[in-house]
């Protein structure tokens, strides 16, 4: 098994401090216990730990988890290796360790086991071991090389530290859990649906509504098939491009009411519903699988659970436990205040450094502050609709550098090239079709539709690693048995004992400050972190 083992022989890949390979769960966790003797508990940022190096984190902490140990740091060689080959322009490679080495050596390369086509190529192939100490040493040591070749180390030796955090913290909120309350779940399942159903059939309500659908159209169909509503307004005399909400919601017919209530309770049927909480809730704690730097822009993602996507009617079940406190947070603004920071516009840095951005911007619009938020947002965003050009020829006027940073961005996306985020992530070189696009008739649509992504990514994936940046200090200014429990994307939530609500706010806002300048340096942007103590989730906001 491609993991640490509790017992028995074995290798796994991890190099304890001085050097020597840990072969078991036990032995790792008897070398972190005997170097963590002594050390200052609390309030331990974890700079005057030793930094773990192994292959994969998700294949040896989460069994440390499950003995008792936490580390303070880790270099994960597999998140290292897909930043380094982002960075090399060779994205989509293979990027284990065994990839690495094989790489290093000029051997064949094998693929990412953790990748669902290869998952699907060896699932009934025995894995391969796990990589030795010797291995790890030796990517770990090209690795190292690699990031002195890039071209501000600096930074790009912050983007490993904090994606490696990254992969602790993750494990750890899956470890951990968010509370979530099986019974207030059912509860509300059965307000909104009705019983539970026996498997196949649907929940009463959602019965009841599709037969007021079908009664409607005249005739019996299944509302969960988009082909059959689109042919059932057809017969209705209504052509309509697609059956999302936003594109029926204005048509003038007796069953786009029932029909708008079936889909918004049948996706909560079907994500968060019953065979849902089977699933990902134990011990009234919701456990999903979270995948650190899921998305090409560093942001994360699930492989199970749709814990990103958490709605909001759920909230309610959110709860801590007797005694406890969820602390909930988030970063206002993040995006703006992020383009800002990079631009060095001294107009926008001065209007980030008051807590509502967008308010303090409305004067150059206007006095209007929905007319700069649409401005800023049509900037990062590259928005051309409604007042969007007039707007951002305010903006371009009023905050040139600013607006210069992100159209570089876009020219760069549409000319083929590749863009960095402030640390030195970097974004998927174009496809080939892509450059087959190019040149034909519909270049123009596909240069700028890729000058939209490179806009956007500059300032999303620097948005990604502050917000990274902010958990890994914010993990060591909890004070224990406080817990991170909860990201998403900017925002954070602490679980902790009630009496320690007020002293998790404060190590919020000074992990938001210590991102900020671990980034950023001495810089008049704010990132205020809006945190809130509350017994429910639902309560904050």
């Amino acid at each position: 098994m491609n993991v640490a083992v509790a017992s028995g022989p074995g290798t796994s890949g991890v190099l304890r401090p001085d050097g020597q390979e840990a072969r078991t769960v036990a032995d790792l966790a008897a070398a972190v216990r005997e170097i963590e003797a002594g050390r200052e508990t609390g309030r331990d940022t974890g700079a005057g730990a030793p930094r773990w190096v192994w292959a994969d984190t998700r294949e040896v902490y989460p069994a440390l988890l499950d003995a008792g140990v936490r580390l303070a740091r880790c270099h994960d060689l597999t998140l290292t290796e897909g930043l380094l080959l982002g960075y090399e322009g060779r994205h989509g490679e293979p990027r284990s360790a065994r990839a690495a080495h094989a790489r290093l050596h000029g051997m064949p390369v094998p693929e990412d086991h953790h990748e669902p086509q290869a998952r699907q190529a060896t699932l009934f192939e025995e894995e391969p071991p796990p990589p030795d100490a010797d291995l790890v040493a030796e990517v770990h040591a090209d690795q190292l090389r690699r990031i002195e070749a890039v071209a501000d180390p600096r930074r790009f030796r912050l983007l490993v530290a904090a994606e490696s955090a990254g992969a602790l913290i993750a494990a750890e909120m899956g470890h951990e859990g968010m509370p979530w309350r099986r019974d207030a779940h059912d509860e509300l399942l059965t307000g909104l649906l009705g019983p539970r159903p026996v498997h196949g059939m649907r929940p009463a309500k959602l019965q009841a509504l599709a037969d007021q659908v079908s009664e409607a159209f005249g005739g019996p169909f299944n509302p969960d098939s988009p082909q059959q509503i689109v042919r059932a307004f057809k017969s209705a005399g209504v052509s309509v491009a697609s059956t999302r909400a936003h594109e029926i919601k204005d048509v003038d017919h007796p069953g786009v009411a029932p029909l708008l209530a079936y889909k918004e309770l049948a996706r909560i049927y079907s994500f968060h519903g019953w065979a849902w909480a089977d699933q990902w809730v134990r011990e009234d704690r919701f456990r999903p699988e979270y995948v650190v730097a899921g998305v090409v822009s560093g942001r994360w993602a699930t492989s199970g659970g749709g814990a990103l996507q958490i709605p909001k009617v759920m909230r309610r079940v959110v709860v801590a436990d007797e005694g406890w406190t969820l602390v909930v947070a988030d970063a206002a603004q993040l995006e703006p205040r992020v383009l800002a920071a990079m631009a060095g516009d001294g107009g926008l840095a001065r209007a980030a450094g008051q807590v509502d951005l967008y308010q303090a911007l409305a004067q150059a619009f206007g006095g209007e502050r929905d007319h700069a938020k649409i401005a800023l947002l049509s900037a990062m965003y590259g928005g051309t609709s409604g007042d969007a050009p007039k707007l951002l020829a305010v903006m371009r006027q009023r905050f040139p550098r600013a607006y210069q940073f992100v159209e570089d961005a876009a020219r760069a996306g549409e000319e083929g090239k590749t863009v960095r985020s402030w640390l030195g992530r970097t974004c998927p070189q174009p496809s080939a079709r892509w450059r087959e696009l190019v040149s034909g008739p519909e270049g123009g649509r596909a240069a700028r539709d890729r000058g939209r992504f490179t806009r956007n990514f500059v300032v999303q994936a620097t948005a990604a690693e502050w917000a990274l940046t902010l958990m890994a200090v914010l993990r060591g200014l909890l004070p224990a048995p406080a817990a991170l429990v909860f990201f998403q994307h900017d925002e954070v939530m602490v679980h902790c004992p009630a009496e320690l609500a007020d002293e998790v706010v404060a190590a919020v806002a000074e992990a938001a400050e210590e991102a900020t300048r671990l980034l950023f340096g001495q810089t008049p942007v704010r990132f205020p972190m809006q945190a809130v103590a509350v017994r429910c989730y639902a309560d904050a906001k």
